[in-house]
């Protein structure tokens, strides 16, 4: 990644809120609703961590979704043979967090420019995806990756995916809170960890209290 990305990123990411799109959902932002979105990016306890620290946030569910197999575990879906990744489940007031905010911090939380992997986390199951919800979500994610695209941010192409969303299996009891269950775990203290300090460092101002 190059060096200049913590510089280009927000301007970027600014200059599209300005755009056609920000009217649409400022627009969506006056409805009182909670909306969903649905994200994968490598495995779901580092996405938990950070989701549930940005305000506005209402629920993060960690869980399954892309594949066709009814009930997935966990235990079949890390064996990669399914179509399913591990994501989170994003329930979130737009009166107080846009869908762009969610995207900003989603692509600046991972990497998406390695296939089928975050890390060590290796397998189509660990894949940078985004399910949309509905025409906004696809049009906003699809605007905003040719954006960073035409920008050169990264020295290889991004290859998240973005993809209708269709069905979501919330992931065994115990995958839930891990990050916070678990300080001792080794994973948590040196992959999740360093992930949720960068997350706190570039969204200061959007932190939340973590119960």
């Amino acid at each position: 990644m190059r060096n200049a990305f913590a510089f280009i990123l927000p301007g970027i990411l600014l200059f599209l809120s300005l755009t056609a799109y920000s009217q649409t959902e400022m627009k969506k932002n006056n409805q009182s609703s909670y909306d969903t979105a649905t994200f994968g990016t490598g495995c779901f306890w580092c996405s938990e961590a950070i989701f549930k620290r940005l305000k506005g946030v209402v629920e993060v569910t960690p869980g399954y979704s892309g594949g066709e197999e009814p009930d997935p575990t966990y235990e079949l879906v890390k064996t990669g043979t399914t179509r399913y990744a591990e994501v989170v489940q994003i329930v979130y007031d737009p009166e107080t967090v846009s869908f762009s905010k969610l995207l900003e911090v989603f692509w600046k939380t991972h990497d998406p420019t390695t296939l089928n992997r975050q890390g060590a986390d290796v397998g189509p199951q660990y894949r940078s995806v985004i399910f949309y919800h509905n025409d906004r979500q696809k049009q906003l994610a699809g605007h905003y990756k040719n954006e960073l695209e035409k920008a050169g941010i990264w020295d290889k192409p991004v290859v998240t995916e973005i993809s209708p969303f269709k069905s979501f299996f919330e992931a065994e009891n115990y995958h839930k809170d891990y990050y916070k269950n678990n300080p001792g775990n080794t994973y948590c203290n040196f992959v999740i960890t360093p992930k949720v300090e960068k997350f706190e460092k570039l969204f200061k101002n959007d932190i939340k209290k973590v119960k």
